[in-house]
């Protein structure tokens, strides 16, 4: 059982809305959903995992665990990860493994989604879903779903990371950072230190001054990809019961790291990670860490012409 944090949130449905979970889809027909008010902060409830692999991280303590959140329907991007970066199981001698965080498919063809989403999670068995309406406004509960999760069944692995899955990821440059990274209350990635609050509201990103009254945000690690220490989670949990939430998921963390008296740590060096960074040779890829793409062949193109030979990178 996952507990579920106060967010402000159009589409959320709780696990009290969904009385009768059927045992074919993993699915059940929710009742006419009555909207809290863009700003409502919903209480503490429960969530529960229909897909889960609870003893795989307690078992093989992992160095590092990759936590990537995707949508239901997006297998092409959960399969671009899987042939490429995500298939890395040992990296400078330190163990790795991958897991997909999804939430509950919506919309037309839902009950064919979450059929699908059971045949993927048999074959791979990398799959965690939890019973949240997967959507944008949604990223707050499945970010905090993914520290519940890692707090209760990761705690011997060393470090995690959320990253998008429209992410490159250089695994072994992000091992090799970490092998000389702290320990404890530890996180990094590309962070923002004085990002101010969009007061426009037609922006994807605006939060009222009844909401947060503050000019500007706290520092944050972007929510394309960061890294941390996994006495985190644990910690970022407790703290969610006491900052008020807000629905831009690595602004939260921001919030409840102010809480926790810890700032986010700047990377040794301020370009591994990084947005986009258009076109870029193989060297580029192997000094970074993070970049963005367009598609997931993109990952696949870049993953092939960095295993080819080439010239040597300084």
């Amino acid at each position: 059982m996952i507990s579920h944090w106060g967010t402000y949130y159009l589409d959320t449905i709780s696990i009290q809305d969904w009385p009768s979970i059927t045992p074919t889809t993993g699915l059940a027909t929710p009742p006419p959903y009555v909207s809290p008010g863009p700003y409502h902060v919903e209480y503490p409830s429960e969530y529960i995992f229909i897909l889960d692999e609870p003893e795989k991280c307690r078992e093989q303590n992992p160095f590092l665990v990759l936590m990537v959140p995707v949508a239901p329907y997006n297998r092409e991007a959960r399969e671009a990860v899987r042939r490429t970066w995500g298939s890395e199981r040992q990296v400078l001698g330190r163990e790795v493994r991958l897991f997909f965080l999804l939430g509950l498919p919506s919309g037309e063809e839902t009950e064919q989604l979450q059929e699908k989403a059971l045949q993927e999670s048999k074959e791979h068995q990398d799959l965690l879903q939890s019973d949240f309406i997967d959507s944008y406004k949604n990223l707050t509960i499945k970010t905090m779903v993914m520290m519940e999760w890692l707090s209760s069944r990761c705690p011997n692995a060393s470090y995690a990371m959320k990253i998008d899955s429209d992410i490159f990821l250089n695994v072994n440059t992000l091992v090799n950072m970490l092998l000389q990274a702290p320990t404890q209350n530890f996180m990094t990635g590309l962070v923002e230190s004085s990002a101010a609050v969009l007061r426009d509201p037609s922006s994807k990103w605006y939060l009222p001054k009844e909401v947060f009254p503050e000019p500007v945000y706290p520092p944050y690690a972007l929510g394309l990809g960061y890294v941390f220490t996994l006495d985190l989670p644990r910690k970022l949990v407790e703290a969610s019961r006491h900052v008020k939430a807000v629905y831009i998921e690595d602004v939260y963390l921001g919030l409840c790291m102010r809480h926790l008296g810890i700032r986010p740590t700047d990377p040794p060096s301020g370009n591994l990670f990084q947005g986009y960074a258009g076109a870029q040779d193989r060297c580029h890829y192997m000094a970074v860490i993070t970049t963005i793409l367009d598609t997931p062949q993109e990952c696949l193109d870049v993953w092939r012409n960095l295993h080819q030979p080439g010239p040597v990178c300084y």
